[in-house]
């Protein structure tokens, strides 16, 4: 096997197979901000999945969602059958969400992909996958996609919305 395929064996019960490993990383996270742009991806075997490569162009932006439902704003005031519901169904995983906030943070960049990286009792962490449009559409295969239909995310075109 590849090295890649040995951390994807590691991720799929990280906390039986790292172990110490994995909860010192959780202690990091907790600390962390919201969006963060890294060096280098965490999990390098799903970042090449979604197309990164170490070169100028791609960067990765490790994000922080909250768990648990949301809450319709202004519940009370006036009868309508809609508000009898207090908690709003969204149709959106935690992923696609993860996606947006990278998007809208990082506007000249185009979102490639997104995957798990750890979860606790509060929060789930995704890292994302983002393609610079201005340097990417000048190397070969990428320049049809990225540079003429922007915004795929918020279009529900990524992987993570592909329900």
């Amino acid at each position: 096997m590849g090295y890649l395929k040995y951390i994807k064996a590691l991720y799929a019960k990280p906390k039986a197979n790292l172990g110490d490993i994995y909860r010192e990383r959780l202690v990091e996270l907790r600390k962390s901000d919201t969006i963060e742009k890294l060096e280098h991806p965490t999990r390098m075997d799903k970042a090449r999945t979604y197309g990164y490569k170490a070169k100028k162009g791609f960067l990765i932006a490790r994000v922080k969602v909250r768990r648990g439902g949301k809450m319709r704003p202004h519940f009370m005031g006036g009868r309508k059958t809609k508000q009898y519901r207090r908690r709003k169904v969204l149709e959106k995983n935690y992923a696609w969400i993860a996606e947006e906030k990278a998007a809208r943070k990082y506007k000249n960049c185009e979102v490639l992909g997104s995957y798990w990286i750890a979860k606790d009792g509060i929060n789930y962490w995704f890292e994302v996958v983002l393609g610079d449009r201005n340097v990417l559409k000048t190397y070969n295969g990428y320049k049809h996609w990225i540079a003429k239909t922007p915004g795929k995310v918020f279009r529900g075109v990524t992987s993570s919305n592909k329900v």
